[in-house]
């Protein structure tokens, strides 16, 4: 069983793409941007959302400052109420909640969303920490994130630990601090891309997580 267990959160916990793609399009309709081809959800979901503008919206860094903040002000109201949990998320959280754990939010999303989607959704209880980006360059990318999260919940890297998520940026921050990495294939990344970043274990349900979780 393991120590510390951490969940990305857009794509793992929540099926968030119909909102994020809203405040995204919003968002450059405010900044007067032609809007990118937001139909493949991975390109998007996964993340920080300083380079999804940067690097799939075209913008400069600093008017991707500009546009973090309009996003920011949209996803409120645009994006939280869109978000649902995947089938199964809730009953799986529970369960873990019985087992000797500790369980943490662990997603590039900023924090104070992130708590709010959890709120909404009535799965804070579950989580002994909500871990986030803070809009710092010190804590925006899952490799920083994982640490924090980890240190937030009293342990250490060398403990039992694992990474829970969907995209290649949540393998590779879990390889790159060098603990364990389940992936989930009813997400918005590519199993493959995982596969390229280092994972090797995946579940494709919220039941058989829980299942490689408890072992």
């Amino acid at each position: 069983m393991y120590e510390y267990i951490l969940f990305d959160l857009d794509g793992t916990i929540t099926q968030s793409a119909p909102g994020i793609r809203r405040c995204i399009e919003l968002t450059m309709e405010k900044m007067e941007k032609p809007c990118p081809d937001l139909s493949d959800y991975s390109r998007y979901i996964g993340p920080p959302l300083m380079q999804t503008f940067q690097k799939l919206c075209g913008l400069s860094p600093e008017e991707a400052g500009a546009a973090h903040k309009i996003y920011l002000g949209f996803y409120d109201t645009e994006g939280d109420p869109r978000n649902r949990l995947f089938d199964g998320v809730e009953e799986m959280l529970r369960k873990l909640r019985e087992k000797p754990c500790k369980v943490a939010l662990c997603t590039s999303k900023n924090r104070r969303s992130a708590t709010r989607v959890c709120e909404l959704l009535g799965v804070t209880e579950y989580f002994d920490a909500i871990c986030g980006s803070d809009g710092t360059p010190e804590l925006r990318e899952k490799e920083d994130i994982i640490p924090y999260a980890v240190k937030t919940l009293g342990g250490k890297l060398s403990d039992r630990v694992v990474m829970v998520g969907d995209t290649l940026f949540d393998a590779k921050g879990a390889v790159y601090n060098g603990i364990d990495f389940v992936g989930v294939t009813y997400g918005y990344g590519k199993k493959e891309d995982m596969e390229a970043a280092g994972a090797e274990i995946f579940a494709s349900t919220a039941e058989e997580l829980y299942e490689l979780l408890s072992v």
